[in-house]
């Protein structure tokens, strides 16, 4: 795997924000948009997938996380892939922990297939997080929670999406949030009307607001 995109923290380091990219996309892709909406004292981290043939995609390589067969709510998954992806991300929440960041200081994130992989990994962590911010995304291996779930009930998550996304159905990311919300207290799905498959600056603000909000609430 190709080295993440860093933004260091503009003031002393007390807070990371780990955000996965979509399919086919790089670290690059979100950097500049989240360094201008995340608190001075926060670092992002932007890692860049694996690239790897992708099933839904005729089998050609480009960045992904995990292996998509399908983007139907009840076709089949990546499991394996799904779980490597996952140790992945919490080997990259570890790191910062071993920095001297505290779990409870560090946002998970993501869009689309990265959004889905920070809810996944966020929900099978062993300590609680600042929060997970999942855009456009699903709650993948669903059929497995609560179950699966090891997090506190009460890490905050903040899930949004468009309402005319062509690509990972509105719907999809409807029953996702309703999923969540039987086993999670305090989750937010906010909708963005006219939005397809993309952040916007209503969203991006909005991010800007709940990290801000949430930093508060977990303060050293």
């Amino acid at each position: 795997m190709s080295a993440p995109v860093i933004v260091e923290a503009t003031a002393k380091q007390t807070a990371t924000l780990i955000f996965m990219h979509g399919l086919g996309d790089t670290g690059h892709g979100w950097s500049s948009a989240l360094a201008a909406i995340r608190p001075p004292f926060m670092k992002v981290i932007c890692p860049t997938a694996p690239t790897q043939p992708v099933s839904l995609n005729a089998g050609f390589r480009m960045p992904s996380w995990f292996d998509l067969k399908t983007l139907d709510i009840s076709g089949p998954e990546d499991e394996p892939g799904i779980q490597a992806a996952r140790d992945n991300v919490h080997g990259m929440i570890q790191k910062e922990i071993s920095a001297g960041i505290p779990a409870n200081r560090i946002v998970l994130g993501g869009f689309s297939q990265g959004g889905a992989l920070a809810l996944y990994s966020a929900l099978t962590y062993d300590q609680p997080l600042a929060g997970v911010v999942a855009l456009s995304c699903w709650l993948p291996l669903h059929k497995k929670f609560p179950a699966a779930k090891v997090n506190s009930e009460d890490v905050p998550i903040f899930q949004a999406h468009g309402d005319y996304d062509p690509v990972v159905p509105y719907k999809f990311g409807q029953l996702s949030a309703s999923l969540l919300k039987s086993f999670m207290k305090n989750v937010t799905f906010k909708t963005y009307s006219g939005l397809s498959h993309s952040s916007s600056d209503d969203e991006m603000e909005d991010v800007k607001d709940i990290i801000s909000k949430w930093q508060q609430t977990n303060h050293l």
